[in-house]
């Protein structure tokens, strides 16, 4: 959920933006002594059986990390029947507090009322025609002079009554440290004496086994961009591989087995202008310029102060996911494979060798005096894990070389095949 709630922060900081360079004459002059705070609400309610999202946040300065979640609020959706859905609040979300898929024919309504007292009101919002993603397509082209796979995705809608489309995707890769060894190594003993004298006590060096889930991970992330299409210029409601996401042959991500899941959402008219508003105003060179276009509405108004400006929009939306898997060498059978995103530099240790540091580093720590002294200090200071033993030379590795759990995942995900 962590990973998901930042793909719609990076659009909420170009709207803070915005709403403080109103007034501005020269680009890049950003003074966030005119920053204007504005409640955001994201919320995409699906035909999808399961407990739905809605955020609520602030706008954030730019010098900070990112929205401020709006905590305590009293959130819920009601429809056209008097059914009313709660939701509660969780990490960085207010989830609803049962299942539940929106239906056709009927009309949903969004209320937000905050700790303070601030009350919110959407629009009443119908679910759009569902449509199934047919197939997830993948070319190998050319951009900018690089080869990459380009994965596409495809889709018709016979009645023509879709025609806006949102995607989102989650991709996952697996992963397998290069330099992994199946016991580490460890210091039994504390040292006797630290400093300050000529032969100082020393840790005695031992191993001990490994846990075999730090050799393979996955890592997964998610598209933080906004992916839209439309098909409102053809004969027909068909998308045909539409790209939602270039990987270059020479990038990690696919360098051994990769999946992507790519779900798109059925969009309203209203829905896909506000987000074709909202990405038009965070492209490149559109916001640092002299000529900002300044706060626009989403179907969201403040129930208490009509003048409030509000960020954000209730989309009732059908939604339809596909995924798909493959190798690096089922697309580029003859490439070399990427390279592992970490310097894998083997250093030499020499756990015999008396008194002087081999590798030196910006802070020594106690009790690197003596035989190994400074492969003790790095074992110590976890600076390094055990590739090969050679005894009495060790050559060891960086961690994330030996350990792929240290910026990844060994839990197996549930769809791996």
């Amino acid at each position: 959920m962590k990973k998901k709630y930042m793909k719609f922060c990076k659009y909420l900081l170009l709207l803070a933006v915005v709403l403080s360079m109103i007034n501005c004459t020269e680009p890049y002059q950003l003074e966030t002594n005119t920053f204007e705070e504005a409640i955001v609400i994201e919320a995409t309610i699906t035909n999808e059986l399961k407990k739905q999202q809605i955020k609520v946040s602030k706008t954030y300065r730019l010098e900070e990390n990112g929205p401020t979640f709006e905590a305590g609020a009293e959130v819920y959706m009601e429809d056209d029947l008097g059914n009313q859905y709660e939701f509660t609040e969780g990490d960085k979300v207010y989830e609803s507090t049962v299942e539940f898929q929106a239906v056709p024919e009927r009309k949903y309504q969004l209320f937000v009322t905050t700790a303070n007292g601030d009350e919110y009101v959407s629009t009443k919002e119908t679910l759009t025609t569902p449509t199934e993603i047919e197939s997830l397509s993948t070319t190998v082209v050319t951009k900018d002079g690089q080869t990459g796979v380009e994965i596409g995705v495809n889709s018709y809608d016979p009645s023509g009554t879709s025609k806006y489309y949102r995607y989102v995707y989650e991709e996952t890769s697996r992963i397998t440290a290069p330099k992994w060894n199946p016991f580490n190594t460890i210091l039994l003993d504390q040292p006797r004496i630290c400093a300050g004298t000529e032969f100082p006590g020393f840790e005695t060096i031992g191993f001990e086994p490994r846990p075999a889930d730090t050799r393979i991970c996955y890592q997964t992330k998610n598209s933080n961009d906004i992916l839209l299409t439309t098909t409102t210029a053809f004969n027909e409601d068909r998308v045909t591989n539409f790209p939602v996401r270039f990987i270059a042959n020479t990038d990690y991500t696919i360098a051994e087995r990769y999946s992507i899941q790519v779900t798109h959402y059925v969009q309203s008219f209203e829905a896909y202008t506000f987000y074709k508003t909202l990405k038009d105003m965070s492209g490149s060179g559109s916001l640092l310029s002299p000529n900002q276009p300044g706060f626009f509405n989403g179907n969201i108004k403040s129930a208490t102060n009509p003048k409030e400006k509000v960020i954000g929009f209730f989309e009732v939306a059908s939604a339809s996911s596909k995924r798909i898997f493959f190798n690096f060498q089922d697309i580029f059978p003859n490439t070399p494979l990427p390279l592992y995103p970490y310097d894998c530099t083997e250093y030499s240790y020499d756990s015999m060798f008396f008194g002087i540091n081999l590798h030196p580093t910006p802070e020594v720590p106690c009790g690197t005096g003596g035989p190994g002294g400074a492969l003790r200090g790095e074992i110590r200071a976890g600076r390094k894990l055990l590739y090969l033993n050679r005894f009495p030379i060790f050559i060891m590795v960086i961690p994330p070389c030996g350990d792929c759990s240290r910026f990844a995942s060994n839990v197996v995900p549930p769809f791996w095949q």
